[in-house]
């Protein structure tokens, strides 16, 4: 099975060319690794962190960014059955983010301290899915 960490090239292609002049929510699924791997010479390389604990210092030090660019979290969950799909695939945990824009998006990575950040999840994920939705309205039924 293929593991994604970072986006492709085609998928953050077709991204860019989507509208950015409104809200969009993007679902994350996340795959933690046993244990954190980060590059030899990083500050937390040799800690012995979980890809948990990675992940958390991920949100630590991207939450700042996320939440000044008009970011939010509508949505999180922990996983616990796959009842529609492949049986093999598990994820540990899932969130929905929020943006004003993708605009806002744009400025929340292209940030130096974000890229910083990324590292983090780089060693915390063995595998993610990061899927844009244009958000749409809530109601009672499934159509």
């Amino acid at each position: 099975m293929a593991h994604y960490i970072d986006p492709t090239k085609t998928g953050f292609q077709a991204f860019k060319e989507l509208a950015r002049d409104e809200p969009i929510e993007m679902l994350n699924l996340l795959l933690f690794r046993e244990k954190a791997e980060y590059p030899e010479g990083h500050e937390h390389a040799g800690k012995g962190w979980s890809g948990r604990r990675a992940y958390e210092e991920y949100g630590k030090t991207s939450g700042p960014i996320f939440r000044r660019v008009g970011g939010s979290i509508v949505w999180r969950g922990t996983f616990q059955a796959m009842v529609t799909g492949p049986e093999s695939r598990e994820w540990h945990d899932g969130f929905v983010a929020r943006y004003p824009n993708s605009a806002a998006f744009f400025e929340m990575i292209k940030d130096p301290e974000y890229q910083l950040a990324v590292a983090n999840r780089t060693a915390a994920l063995i595998d993610s899915r990061l899927i844009r939705f244009k958000p749409g309205t809530a109601g009672e039924g499934f159509g």
